[in-house]
């Protein structure tokens, strides 16, 4: 799925002065770089990244597999080519924004947002925020936290305890304080953390511990109070695997969604594509201990063919698992929501809701909504350069969205989600995911539809529309759960960016959150808005497309947003602002609003 991020570069060895990194661009970038493909980043864009993000990208992150065949100091040349300046020599900031002192764990305050939403039911419905709908107009900036070396602010932050819990797309995590944003502890991943940090009880001589995963398929335990860690453990071995997803935590353990960027491969005509599958990774919370591991793709991938420049193609393969998890306690199930095929022969896993026994990883049932959807970035008549494509290309309709366990005013549960298509479905989970309702949000395209995260408050569901820069993109519609019909439709806002087109377009590509009264969405243009759950009108937004006076003293300014969107809880809304991707403008900001 998230159909990519970063550089496209032949993975072979370099030929050319690995100080000019003109050249090394030129020669093996520009056929990725010079396309219309929306998912592909243009000149442009990379040049608004800093050049430590361009290293991160093809030394650790999801373009590690191109950047294998390139020496330390030819990425070093082409980062600094791209950014016009050195890349720094330490990722981590200053003292400046420090606290004073580093208070415990404050307990009476407790999680008050500890993973993919509230609670384990993934509708990131807050039903105590902290402050009403009403006080929504008079929310005002309270403070802005700075992250350095990046291009993208777009990592989920948990508070508890009267801290603020976020990772960084150089995988720095950070513990702030609530109340000033001033930094209490960090601890450098391996690789850039999007997953939020999972707030857990006390375990191993910690107070309460933290768990998160980063962009190379590592979880890790951290003691929150100080920070150290307590354990960490790689999950998945393949070169490209990476945790995208936020875990999901139960009864002292700890569930993994497993994703990979093995999609971007359709340009790399050496490569032996594909050979990842997704799966979901239970671990023992205390020791980290590996319980089961169960794949989406039953079978290993093998040779299937050749691309059309005679290097091996395998399959299948895909079928990721890119969203948080949701746990049933009821029905001692886990749902995940699954990605496309990367390469055939198809299977009933991908685009599809899996079930999971919480016991064994056992399939229990599987419902799929999309067959057929075998895909790799590049695929498209337009591109000669995609070498590792099928016979039959899908549409990448595959699911960013966790799966929603919700219970209806009437007792009856359900499984609402939305998807890339531009359709919301409803499943039934006493009917091995039967369809209850189907309802079109949007026109559907590889970048959304629906793309990160829906909302429900158990009356209506609100979906989000992504759709690239088409008529729908930017809406927000609300559905009666009982029925599947319209509620309402708020139309798209005007872009607050300037003129709109790729950028800058009001596409709403960032998961959304729902308060007793309201509806908060973050959007492409920049622009942060809250929403009537009863009428859809327009209580408040905030213009996030400016610099930053920050705690922590690092530049930092608000563009694009995609992601986990803004979280509401103690009377805080957090909102990360910068998405130097897919279309996207480059930022690095998180943002804390209040009201007086």
């Amino acid at each position: 799925m998230r159909t990519l991020l970063a550089l496209c570069v032949l993975a072979a060895a370099s030929t050319a002065s690995a100080q000019d990194g003109r050249v090394l661009f030129e020669a093996r970038c520009t056929t990725c770089h010079a396309g219309d493909d929306p998912r592909t980043p243009t000149v442009a864009s990379l040049r608004q990244r800093p050049p430590a993000s361009i290293v991160d990208a093809l030394t650790t992150g999801v373009m590690r597999e191109q950047g294998s065949g390139l020496s330390s100091a030819d990425r070093r040349a082409i980062a600094e080519y791209l950014a016009g300046a050195g890349v720094p020599t330490s990722s981590l900031s200053t003292a400046a924004g420090r606290c004073t002192t580093q208070p415990p764990l404050d307990h009476s305050i407790g999680v008050l947002w500890g993973g993919w939403g509230p609670d384990l039911t993934n509708t990131r419905y807050q039903p105590k925020p902290g402050l009403t709908a009403d006080q929504l107009p008079k929310l005002t900036l309270k403070w802005a936290f700075g992250f350095p070396d990046a291009s993208s602010a777009r990592a989920l932050p948990t508070v508890a305890f009267g801290r603020v819990f976020v990772g960084s797309q150089r995988g720095i995590v950070y513990a702030l304080e609530a109340e000033t944003g001033c930094t209490i502890w960090t601890f450098q991943a391996a690789a850039g953390v999007r997953s939020a940090i999972v707030i857990g009880p006390a375990a191993g001589g910690a107070p309460a511990v933290a768990y998160f995963g980063d962009g190379r398929a590592n979880v890790y335990a951290l003691n929150a109070q100080t920070g150290a860690l307590l354990w960490s453990k790689r999950v998945d071995e393949h070169a490209s695997g990476n945790i995208t997803g936020t875990p999901a935590l139960f009864e002292n353990r700890i569930y993994v969604p497993i994703a990979s960027s093995e999609e971007g491969q359709g340009n790399n005509a050496g490569y032996e594509c594909c050979t990842f599958r997704g799966s979901i990774v239970a671990l023992d919370a205390t020791t980290g201990a590996l319980a089961w591991k169960t794949f989406t793709v039953a079978n290993e991938p093998g040779p299937i063919g050749k691309n059309r420049s005679g290097t091996t193609r395998n399959g299948p393969s895909g079928a990721g698992i890119w969203a948080s998890p949701t746990v049933d306690p009821k029905r001692r199930l886990l749902y995940a929501a699954t990605g496309n095929m990367y390469t055939e022969p198809q299977q009933p896993t991908s685009d599809s809701v899996i079930a999971f026994t919480l016991a064994t990883g056992q399939i229990a049932w599987t419902a799929q909504v999309t067959p057929g959807d075998v895909f790799v970035v590049g695929c498209t008549a337009a591109n000669p350069a995609a070498v590792n494509c099928g016979d039959d290309v899908g549409p990448d309709f595959d699911f960013g969205n966790a799966a929603m366990l919700v219970t209806r005013r009437d007792g009856k549960d359900m499984l609402v989600i939305g998807q890339k298509s531009g359709v919301g479905w409803a499943l039934d989970p006493d009917r091995k995911g039967a369809v209850l309702w189907q309802y079109r949000a949007g026109a559907g395209s590889a970048l959304g539809g629906m793309e990160f995260g829906s909302a429900s408050d158990g009356e209506r569901a609100y979906f989000p529309v992504a759709d690239g820069n088409g008529p729908h993109a930017g809406e927000m519609h609300a559905v009666d759960l009982s029925t599947g019909e319209r509620a309402w439709m708020s139309p798209p806002s005007d872009v607050k960016c300037g003129a709109r087109g790729r950028g800058c377009t009001p596409a709403i590509l960032a998961a959304i959150t729902a308060i007793p009264g309201a509806v908060l969405a973050g959007s492409q243009d920049g622009g942060v808005r809250a929403y009537s759950s009863l009428t859809g009108s327009l209580l408040w937004e905030y213009d996030t497309n400016h610099e930053f006076t920050t705690v922590n003293g690092v530049p930092a300014k608000g563009a694009s947003m995609s992601g986990p969107g803004p979280i509401i809880a103690g009377g805080l809304v957090l909102v990360g602002s910068g998405y130097g991707s897919l279309g996207g403008r480059a930022g690095n900001v998180l943002l804390a609003f209040g009201v007086e």
